[in-house]
């Protein structure tokens, strides 16, 4: 896949998607310190070592650069970004049987908006 450029100015502050994926049950946000190791490991076990390292990398920014969902406190998916280069998307991933609800648009949403807020163009 090729890189990809998004002009993030154009993109509206639209968060409804956080209340769509709550609806299903779904919750969308930032980890908190003592996850970090839990979602490393879990990315590990579900992906790969690679992207487990990049999550660390996301994790390690202050504030995070990682959004994690969650269904009844367990992990369902993640999205990363500034982990292998500044103003770089991903990775991210959303366990087989969560696909197809709208998890990892939201995820992907939940950062490019965090990545808008912080003033990327």
């Amino acid at each position: 896949m090729t890189d990809m450029l998004v002009k993030l100015y154009d993109l509206p502050l639209n968060w409804s998607f956080i209340q769509e994926q709550a609806a299903r049950g779904i919750t969308i946000r930032k980890p908190i310190g003592p996850e970090k190791h839990f979602i490393e490991n879990w990315v590990r076990s579900v992906f790969s070592d690679v992207w487990a390292s990049e999550v660390d990398v996301a994790t390690n920014h202050h504030p995070p650069t990682v959004f994690i969902s969650t269904e009844a406190g367990q992990l369902t998916g993640f999205g990363c970004y500034d982990a292998t280069a500044l103003g770089f998307f991903g990775p991210i991933g959303v366990a087989e049987p969560y696909r197809g609800n709208g998890t990892g648009r939201a995820l992907l949403m939940a950062c490019l908006l965090d990545m808008k807020l912080k003033g990327y163009g």
